[in-house]
Parts: structure tokens; sequence; C-alpha cells
């Protein structure tokens, strides 16, 4: 039997709730406060994740999030131009790398949460 799945919303720690919410807004993303100490953190009302005020270095720390993009290098130049790395001190914006099953590059966030945006094929 299929479940019928409507969304996959993974949770991810924050170091510094007011910093990570202020790093989301700046990629786009909506904050929804959901409960005292989580938002739920989404795009375009089909795709979020809940941010929690929560830390614990060695969860965040290997915490990595894959999110499929049509078009890899106009996102990576979008970020390019928003300087992040200017505006939070543990940003890293890497460049893409080209791969056997497509191309991605890595975007940490303020809490060393690891995002990976990529496109499978050519």
């Amino acid at each position: 039997m299929q479940p019928g799945i409507q969304s996959l919303r993974p949770f991810i720690g924050a170091k510094n709730m007011r910093q990570s919410l202020q790093f989301y807004k700046a990629l786009g993303w909506e904050p929804r406060l959901v409960a005292p100490n989580m938002h739920y953190v989404y795009m375009h009302d089909l795709f979020g994740f809940y941010l929690q005020d929560y830390y614990q270095e060695d969860w965040v720390n290997n915490t990595q999030i894959f999110l499929e993009i049509n078009d890899v290098e106009t996102y990576h130049d979008h970020l390019q131009s928003l300087n992040l790395s200017a505006q939070f001190e543990t940003v890293q914006l890497k460049p893409i790398q080209h791969l056997a099953w497509g191309k991605e590059f890595f975007l940490t966030d303020p809490s060393t949460v690891l995002w990976h945006f990529g496109s499978f094929g050519g």
C-alpha cells in the first residue's frame, strides 16, 4: 500500500535562530512560527523544513540536505551575488562540481548545515 505522501520535512538545528532565519530569508525562504522554538521554513508552499532553536554540535555538523534544482549555474550565480559570506561568518559557497551523475555545489548555513544544490544528468 502506498501511504499517499504529501511532503517530506526534515528537522534541522540552529545555533543562533535569529541569524539562521535571516540567512534563509536572504535565500528567499519564508519562515512561519509553529512552536515557541521552531519555524517551518518553506518556499512556494511546496518545499520546506523545520528549523529548531536547538543546537547539538555533532548532530548539526553532520546534517546534509540535497535540493534538486533545474539550473545549477544560474542559482549558483544568484547565491554568489548575495555575498552571503560577508553577512554570515560561517557561511561558505563552494564552486560547482561536474560529476558523472550530474552537477552540484555546496552551501553551509550559519550553523554549518551542509546544503547540496544539484541536478542529475548532463
